[in-house]
């Protein structure tokens, strides 16, 4: 036995017979050959594989280390692509993906060894290949997204099953490279102002791992193309995966164009083929432009770095040198794509950078390292207590700080209990984002907190809808919570495409959407733009207004943020921060005691996380200028407002009466309540949400009894 190499050919387009033998193929990408059985020296030991996910690197690799540190122990380097791990990548991270395998393959070679490649499940593939080298250990990183952890399991569970010549079965091994040295989790806590004040060592990278020479007589297989690969995903779709192509416009092209069919005017203009101010209004739609020799970016019009370690790292040293000018020709592109990159204050950092890290090319600890020597070689050895010495410096710095912060709180998250539901981690665009999901069968909901706010808000809604026959699903947006908040323009448009691609990639059906003040408002853009996602619509003393007569709708542009509104935010915070329990008592007039100490703390604790102040500063960007009659209206779905009458931050009786007056298809509850009713009077808003969904459901169900 030994991996195929993918030798697929041409897979599009491919007749269909041809479709059927490519798709039994990809099964599992471990076949005969005629290679012969490995003979093993009596005295070496078992052989061991290192199974990369996303850690495509040689460098700083603990996993790597930790399997040459036994002498004469075979090291079988493996890749998957497993349709699971991948779900949810663009064709631009596809294609960094490759760029990476590639280069890691080369490495690997320049020590005798190699890459195994292989295509499908890889549960399937491991367990063929420990068989076929008779490995006893498998190194492999820890992982905190929730669809990949459960594929780590699958191949655990596989082994576990298996019979082996060896006797016991393989065992797992577990790695992972923090930026902190910390001993255990448990010591790792939650609060970030509290975690800076353990002052915990930074780990140092390893240093690259010597591999043994590769005689085991294997087929190691080749990296496929772009468009093999895209043709082996295709094969894999499923029905679900047909709304896959909604994530390929961005919601603000998808909003010009109904406004301009609507022939409602607007503060921009909707490009069209054959006239002017064209635009491009797809997303991650792969990397067009002119290929560019020796570059490190894969083409004229992208922004991500691409290849390996070298490049990567060589990318980075150029990045820290922005201001030092340059008369290297790929440096010097990199200088042209910072200025093209920063929309931000440091946001360049994670634009050019992002992509590479996620998929491992190089670890934050090693990029961190590696800033702070550059910043130590220009301050004669020494770090100043007065700040960063270039502004370059310091976007990596915070960025790669964040980034580890949030991977500690997704990790922790998912080795130990924590809150009253289990913690699902999920990835978008590249962030890590907290979502929970209960129950077992019925309709789907998904419910989305306001601003300032997370999933645990409905913390009495969750169990209580599911029990009622509900798969309720649960998310904390970016920005808030325990989910990642990174160095973005936030706005309603943002969110709204988090919305819709949750439901695409991980709820999979169509869902009753359920917000609460901003995120009610959320939830109405992602219902009017991809009116196929939801099944009815819920706002909870939702943010918006209603606009008789709309015939301009005024759409925000994304412009840098001004010291203003950063020095506004920091004293925001510093404020609701001094008064959060006040503030909040006043949002739960009825039920001041709902506002407990578990509710005051989180909000309290996410306050302190790195990224906080610039989610703030999106509040003095905001306009929430798209009516709500205008989605209301392109949605054209049933619409229910539960409106909280004693809501001190909006004036009930007047919003009232407009939804009544010009949105009349729109059915309104009332409650004695204030601007969370759901978790004011919780068990009035879940009946009314129940037997809401319950007509909603009802009603097709007759429709197809009577057609049949």
């Amino acid at each position: 036995m030994a991996l195929l190499a993918l030798r697929l050919g041409p897979l599009l387009p491919a007749p269909p017979h041809r479709r059927r033998i490519l798709r039994n193929r990809c099964q599992a990408r471990i076949v005969a050959s005629n290679a012969t059985t490995p003979v093993r020296d009596a005295g070496a030991a078992a052989a061991a594989v290192v199974w990369f996910k996303h850690d495509l690197r040689i460098d700083d690799h603990p996993g790597l280390a930790a399997a040459v540190a036994e002498p004469r122990r075979p090291v079988v380097p493996l890749y998957v692509f497993d349709r699971r791990i991948l779900a949810g990548y663009s064709d631009k991270m596809l294609e960094l993906l490759l760029f990476a395998l590639k280069d890691l393959k080369m490495a690997l070679k320049s020590q005798d060894s190699d890459l195994l490649v292989g295509l499908g499940n890889a549960e399937d593939i491991v367990l063929k290949l420990v068989k076929e080298v008779q490995a006893g250990l498998i190194f492999t990183e820890e992982e905190v997204e929730y669809r990949v952890r459960n594929v780590v399991a699958n191949v655990e569970s596989s082994l576990s099953n298996g019979s082996f010549s060896r006797g016991s079965s393989p065992k797992i091994v577990a790695w992972s490279a923090p930026l902190y040295d910390y001993k255990s989790l448990e010591e790792v806590l939650t609060s970030h102002d509290q975690f800076l004040k353990t002052k915990l060592p930074m780990a140092a990278p390893l240093a690259a791992a010597t591999l043994p020479a590769l005689n085991l007589g294997l087929d190691t297989g080749s990296v496929p193309t772009l468009e093999e690969l895209k043709g082996f995903l295709k094969d894999s779709t499923t029905p679900e995966d047909n709304w896959v192509p909604l994530k390929n416009t961005s919601a603000r092209s998808i909003l010009k164009k109904m406004l301009s069919q609507k022939k409602i005017k607007s503060n921009t203009t909707l490009s069209t083929a054959s006239g002017d101010n064209v635009e491009d209004i797809t997303m991650d739609s792969g990397t067009s432009g002119r290929k560019i020799i020796n570059s490190m970016f894969a083409s004229e019009n992208s922004l991500e770095v691409r290849g390996g370690t070298e490049i990567t790292l060589d990318a980075l040293a150029a990045y820290l040198r922005y201001l030092e000018g340059t008369g290297n020709a790929s440096w010097q592109e990199l200088h042209d794509k910072v200025r093209l990159a920063e929309t931000r204050d440091g946001a360049s950092f994670y634009t050019l950078f992002g992509p590479a890290i996620q998929l491992g090319v190089i670890s934050r600890r090693k990029a961190y390292n590696d800033t702070i020597q550059y910043e130590k070689d220009r301050n004669a050895g020494f770090l100043s207590p007065f700040g960063y010495s270039t502004p370059t410096v310091k976007a990596a710095v915070d960025a790669i700080c964040l980034m580890e912060w949030y991977w500690l709180l997704a990790l922790r998250s998912q080795v130990s209990a924590e809150g009253n539901y289990p913690t699902r981690i999920w990835r978008w665009k590249g962030y890590l984002v907290q979502c929970t999901f209960v129950g077992n069968e019925g309709p789907a909901v998904l419910l989305v907190h306001g601003f300032g706010a997370f999933l645990e808000h409905f913390r009495d809604n969750i169990e209580n809808i599911a029990d009622m026959g509900h798969q309720v699903w649960a998310i904390t947006l970016v920005g808030f919570g325990k989910s990642e908040k990174p160095n973005v323009n936030y706005s309603e448009l943002f969110w709204s495409e988090l919305l819709r691609d949750f439901i695409v990639d991980v709820v999979r059906e169509p869902v009753h959407l359920v917000g609460n003040s901003i995120g009610g408002y959320i939830c109405a853009v992602a219902a009017g733009l991809w009116p196929s996602l939801a099944k009815s619509l819920v706002l909870l003393n939702s943010a918006g207004s209603v606009v008789p007569n709309y015939s301009f709708v005024p759409l925000s542009e994304e412009r840098r943020t001004s010291w203003l509104s950063r020095l506004q935010a920091q004293l925001l915070l510093l404020f609701l921060r001094s008064r959060v329990e006040g503030i909040l008592k006043e949002y739960y007039p009825t039920r001041t005691e709902r506002v407990d100490k578990p509710l005051v703390d989180q909000i309290l604790r996410a306050s302190y996380d790195p990224g906080a102040v610039t989610v703030l500063e999106s509040v003095f960007n905001f306009n929430l200028a798209i009516p709500l009659n205008f989605l209301f209206d392109s949605f054209g779905g049933k619409i229910l407002v539960i409106q909280g009458m004693k809501d001190p931050l909006t004036k009930s009786e007047a919003f009232v009466t407009m939804l009544r007056e010009h949105c009349s298809k729109v059915q309104i509850r009332e409650l004695n309540a204030g601007h969370a009713p759901h978790d004011e009077v919780p068990d009035e808003v879940n009946t009314l949400l129940c037997e809401w969904m319950k007509q909603i459901e009802v009603k097709p169900a007759l429709e197809k009894t009577k057609a049949i």
